[in-house]
């Protein structure tokens, strides 16, 4: 495999080289962590090493791209009633049996038969389309790494955040690079306790609560979500490990979306229970923690943010959109003072 010049293959600046003279490289853009030899690929698909140097190889392939509300990421508590020019590309570094993007996230990119977007296209799209922001999601936007900087940094350039919803399993290093290039807002799943991730991910869910309080102490905003999956991660022990891993190390204030899986991919267990939702429902606000919602079911009422002193509504949403609003201009509790954890502005009714 030689080193080409089209547009979709960018060198990376995330690797360390191990061993010059056989060109035998490390990938440091997620935990994974690859070791590679020279013309081998990473796990995620999207990464190579080509003459002994890291490359994106499928630098800007996109398979969606589509105007959201924010509230659908979910992210409940970032840029409220706002709405973001949506994409993603092929692959993912993990393989999540119950996958529900699986015909994107476990594709493998093919860049000669799909489409690539620059950069500034997908920014010009997002300012002519009204759009607040922009946010990758759909397959793990880390292993688009490179591009997720480009599209930042223009992002940032002209006043649109840019915000990922991802499984978390980024490095720290480049973490800090998606910070500093103004990626501000993260929708992070993590996938269940310890031996959840060890039978179905090979991996450790450690790593997301990490990148989750970095993320936190270099003023980001974090929301995280909990698939309860039938099977896989939806014993009274898991879910508890869960919650009081999300209490101990991220805080009562961020919030905790409890969602409801569905059988998807190579996963068939049946949906997920009412009486386990419920149950991860209540002990998340008995433990303490302020901010919890329930999604993929019909009863929408679970997504309304109320005061956790006083109890009055503050936030209704429905069909992911925000429709009453009752914060004052300093996004406090108008009954009762307390402030409420908001990352940027109340954008209106649309």
């Amino acid at each position: 495999m030689g080193r080409r010049q089209e547009s979709w293959i960018k060198e990376s600046s995330f690797y360390k080289v191990i061993d010059n003279e056989k060109r035998i490289i490390r990938c440091e853009i997620c935990e994974r962590k690859c070791v590679l030899n020279e013309g081998a690929y990473g796990i995620c698909r999207n990464h190579a090493n080509i003459e002994g140097r890291l490359y994106n190889i499928a630098y800007g392939i996109l398979s969606a791209i589509e105007t959201r509300p924010i509230e659908i990421k979910p992210l409940f508590h970032y840029w409220p009633n706002s709405t973001a020019l949506t994409f993603s590309g092929y692959g993912c570094n993990f393989f999540c049996p119950w996958c529900q993007n699986f015909h994107l996230s476990q594709e493998k990119p093919r860049p000669y038969f799909m489409r690539y977007v620059p950069p500034e296209e997908l920014v010009n799209t997002a300012i002519k389309g009204r759009s607040h922001g922009l946010c990758a999601s759909f397959n793990e936007p880390t292993i688009h790494a490179e591009y997720i900087l480009s599209v930042a940094e223009l992002a940032k350039e002209n006043n649109l955040y840019f915000t990922l919803v991802t499984n978390g399993y980024m490095s720290i290093k480049a973490l800090e690079k998606f910070l500093n290039a103004g990626v501000s807002g993260y929708s992070v799943d993590i996938k269940g306790c310890p031996e959840t991730y060890k039978r179905h991910l090979k991996a450790n869910p450690e790593v997301v609560f990490r990148n989750a309080r970095y993320i936190l102490e270099n003023e980001g905003h974090v929301e995280m979500v909990f698939l309860i999956v039938t099977g896989a991660n939806d014993d009274e022990e898991c879910i508890k490990w869960v919650l009081e891993r999300h209490l101990d190390t991220l805080g009562e204030d961020v919030p905790l979306h409890i969602n409801r899986y569905y059988p998807a991919y190579k996963y068939h267990e049946p949906p997920t229970s009412y009486e386990k939702l419920l149950f991860a429902y209540n002990y998340a606000r008995d433990i303490g923690i302020k901010y919890v919602y329930v999604g993929n079911i019909p009863e929408e009422e679970y997504q309304d943010t109320k005061c956790p002193k006083c109890g009055k509504v503050l936030i209704k949403r429905r069909r992911a959109r925000v429709i009453y609003w009752a914060l004052d201009d300093k996004k406090k509790c108008p009954r009762c003072g307390t402030k409420v954890p908001v990352y940027g502005e109340f954008v209106g009714y649309n």
